[in-house]
């Protein structure tokens, strides 16, 4: 344990300090893929009951037309969270008629890139430049890649805790600054430790053989059907999901905000060689919004972000650029096929205490060598996390998976024992499972996912059917009237199609211009 951290904390335990820690804002986007009653990607329209994808605050699309994206609002407590996460779902459920959610991060029964329908926004420019990007994602990744679904978790401290935290670090500088320094330091240490979250919550450690079909892979064949990692904890995360080695050789610091919205300034004003090799409108119809290393900012895939919530029009670095981080997206987190949201409180608490713990450790700059060691842990962790003594890059050494791990989660439990502060041991609790699940490689929700299949002798396909039905039955069980925000889900749907119908009259310039005008 560092002294800084050691002060840190006792700052924290003063009488009254703790309670700063509690009250901060959680917010959770879980993406889910509609398939069809026998599995196949869903072929058909964002359904009309659901609002317009472009202007609904709580349900819209990702990449894919089939790939549904819930969006909580930042809430008080984990429990809100998940609850108004559940009645998306159970909200949605009412308009799917016989289509399916599919209840895991990894897609199956993909017969070829054209099964993954572009996600459609309308006519508005605003629209239109939604879908040209994502065609471009699909031009450079590949579309299946893009039929992937994650949960993404949204988390600010409250407000009480920076005046608190200010007085601990005895500092004068601006209060914007301060609070988006502290932040880029809690950046900084998820992307050192972000191999911990791979493997404590990866939960595909098996895809379907359709999903890599004619593609080289280090995957066994786990049946007919099935390749499996025999220890993976994420292949969502490995070099057959989220990877690019454009992106891969691409550098985002977070030293500093300053740093980070230049190297993305930079990322999206570099033209890139294999890029332009694509075109960008060929016969008339844009395949790519411009052929630089990121079309734009969001294009940039990394596990956490810093974060301002963008005023209408403005580009994401503007926002930070403009006031500063306001809160920090943790992004690398599968899809828990055993929950039927697909995520838990024991999780999000400890992701919680996680992220008040990489901002109170100290963290300093991260160096291109510690850049690779990152990257390398993020990938040994992902293809073989569970694998016994495996050994992962620490300072110059090598250091055991485990150990690292343990030592991490024995500290992390100081920092629950602050949030609890009195009042239950629920964040104490959700540590104690994770430190569980490091002693007990079974414990994990990857060895959790095989030992199900074995069990049961299925194949991965039958067993996220049989799962993605019985959270179908499950939804649609729940009584209406038990759906807090159904209301207010069903004002959302109305009023956002009005809104897109508003964005599209407002139109007075072209395509071509409007996006001239947006780069310039």
């Amino acid at each position: 344990m560092n002294g800084q951290f050691e002060r840190r904390l006792r700052g924290l335990s003063e009488p009254g300090a703790a309670r700063c820690l509690q009250g901060g804002r959680h917010g959770i986007e879980k993406e889910s893929l509609r398939v069809t009653p026998d599995g196949y990607i869903a072929a058909t329209d964002h359904p009309i009951g659901l609002g317009s994808a472009l202007t609904n605050r709580f349900i819209t699309t990702d990449y894919s037309e089939a790939l549904l994206e819930f969006v909580t609002p930042p809430v008080g407590s984990v429990w809100e969270a998940i609850q108004y996460l559940c009645d998306i779902h159970q909200f949605v459920c009412g308009f799917l008629d016989d289509e399916l959610l599919w209840a895991m991060s990894m897609p199956c029964m993909i017969r070829s890139a054209a099964d993954v329908p572009l996600a459609r926004y309308g006519s508005s420019n605003i629209g239109m430049m939604k879908t040209v990007y994502r065609r471009g994602l699909g031009y450079r990744y590949g579309r299946n890649m893009q039929a992937i679904a994650g949960i993404h978790f949204n988390y600010s401290l409250a407000e009480s805790f920076w005046p608190a935290y200010r007085d601990i670090e005895s500092c004068n500088s601006d209060e914007s600054a301060f609070r988006s320094s502290a932040y880029l330091g809690l950046v900084r240490n998820v992307r050192r430790l972000n191999w911990l979250l791979l493997y404590l919550f990866g939960a595909s450690p098996a895809v379907c053989k359709t999903f890599v079909a004619g593609v080289d892979t280090h995957l066994e064949e786990f049946d007919p059907g099935t390749l499996h990692g025999p220890y993976a904890t994420s292949l969502r995360m490995s070099d057959i999901g989220y990877q690019n080695s454009n992106q891969a050789a691409l550098t985002v610091s977070a030293n500093s905000l300053d740093e980070y919205i230049h190297d993305l300034d930079y990322a999206v004003r570099s033209p890139n060689k294999d890029y332009e090799q694509i075109g960008i409108k060929v016969d008339g119809v844009y395949r790519q919004l411009n052929a630089n290393l990121l079309q734009i900012e969001n294009e940039y895939y990394s596990a956490v972000r810093p974060k301002r919530v963008a005023r209408s029009g403005e580009k994401p670095t503007e926002a930070l650029r403009r006031g500063g981080v306001e809160y920090v997206e943790l992004r690398s987190l599968d899809i828990s096929p055993f929950d039927p949201v697909g995520i838990n409180r024991v999780q999000v608490k400890f992701l919680v205490v996680f992220l008040v713990y990489c901002l109170l450790k100290d963290s300093p700059p991260i160096s291109i060598d510690e850049k690779h060691d990152n990257s390398h842990n993020h990938a040994e962790s992902a293809g073989r996390g569970r694998e016994p003594r495996l050994e992962l890059r620490r300072q110059g050494r090598l250091c055991k998976l485990r150990d690292w791990g343990l030592e991490a989660c024995r500290e992390i439990l100081q920092v629950a024992g602050l949030l609890d502060a009195g009042d239950g041991t629920a964040y104490t609790d959700a540590v104690d499972a994770q430190i569980a699940a490091l002693e007990d490689p079974d414990r994990t929700p990857s060895a959790r996912f095989i030992g199900e299949l074995v069990d049961n002798e299925q194949s991965v396909f039958e067993y996220a059917m049989e799962l993605s039905r019985r959270y179908r039955d499950y939804f649609g069980a729940l009584p209406t009237d038990m759906n807090a925000h159904h209301q207010a889900l069903m004002k959302e749907s109305d009023a956002s199609l009005r809104r897109q119908a508003e964005v599209e009259a407002a139109d007075t310039i072209d395509f071509d211009t409007y996006l001239e005008r947006y780069f310039s």
